[in-house]
């Protein structure tokens, strides 16, 4: 069989670098896009040891001639569009580079695949964000759109830009509506690593305090590398279509903290302070998947919940 080629936009980051390892692991030739190959460091792929097996490129999503000639140069079977802004909490202090870098470097991939000579299978990494609040209820793949920050509105676009080139061209496109997925690659502007970072500090022996904003919001964590299995399986099926990667458990922010601490052997309640100014102007107060649909077309299913990312996290030394 011929070697498969994917390209994984955004390959720096913590879903890119766990899905370049998977592809490499399955035998495909892999390439992966910076805004600047030769400025990044490209971290998370050296802690991944597998940096010198990725070729990188670099592609401003944002530049349409930027895609084409990634496309072009690359020639892959798969493009994994993983790139853009992907802090929501960033989001409302950069909207329009948030919503350009994750829209418009959505939409100039599909129109670019469009173009090429070849047929290539698209994933758009969507985002629970989308769905807003959903009064604790599970969100499906017919749960409306309800998006409450700038990224959210992002993600929408991106997944209606999707599904009308899917509709108008026929092309092979899909989005993952992936819930919170985490992993010790999170920066730590991430609430998940800022804890788990902060926890260790105090545990050998820092005094500083575990600053942070709403602690009853509530989040469907799981695990990033298994998460990035269902974004393959979703382009290896007959026929394009969407769907919800989610474990099907939503804890509060505060039982996360709890159970960082407890594995420490440490009270939290010693440790933690609450500061407004990490309140976002709007936020969801639960967050929580049904990914029956994958469990039953992709057969992937979350093989870890909430306490086993914190296990996880605080074990790896990656």
């Amino acid at each position: 069989m011929t070697q498969k080629i994917a390209l994984v936009c955004g390959v720096s980051g913590q879903d890119g670098s766990y899905l370049a390892r998977f592809l490499l692991g399955k035998g495909y030739e892999v390439w992966g896009t910076s805004r600047d190959d030769q400025g990044s460091g490209f971290e998370n792929l050296g802690k991944l040891h597998i940096k010198d097996q990725v070729k990188t490129l670099s592609m401003m999503p944002e530049d349409f001639r930027s895609v084409l000639v990634s496309l072009r140069k690359s020639m892959p079977d798969e493009v994994y569009y993983l790139a853009g802004q992907s802090s929501v909490g960033l989001s409302f202090e950069q909207p329009a580079e948030t919503i350009q870098s994750i829209a418009i470097g959505m939409l100039n991939i599909l129109e670019a695949c469009r173009m090429l000579e070849s047929p290539v299978k698209i994933y758009h990494a969507g985002s629970s964000e989308c769905f807003g609040d959903t009064n604790g209820l599970p969100a499906n793949e017919f749960t409306p759109f309800k998006p409450r920050s700038p990224y959210a509105v992002a993600k929408a676009s991106s997944f209606w830009l999707v599904d009308n080139y899917r509709e108008a061209y026929s092309l092979y496109a899909c989005t993952g509506i992936l819930f919170n997925h985490e992993s010790p690659l999170r920066p730590s502007r991430f609430v998940t690593q800022k804890i788990i970072s902060t926890a260790k500090r105090i545990a050998q022996g820092s005094r500083e305090k575990l600053v942070l904003g709403r602690l009853d919001i509530s989040r469907d964590w799981g695990w990033a590398p298994e998460y990035v299995e269902a974004m393959w399986a979703m382009l290896q099926q007959n026929s394009p279509e969407d769907f919800v990667i989610a474990t099907g458990e939503s804890n509060t922010l505060q039982s996360f903290v709890a159970a960082v601490f407890s594995r420490l052997d440490l009270d939290w309640k010693e440790f933690v302070e609450h500061d407004k100014a990490f309140m976002r102007p709007t936020d969801l107060l639960v967050s929580l998947g049904d990914a029956s649909k994958a469990r039953q077309k992709l057969h992937w299913e979350a093989k870890y919940k909430m306490v086993d990312v914190v296990r996880l996290m605080l074990e790896s030394g990656e």
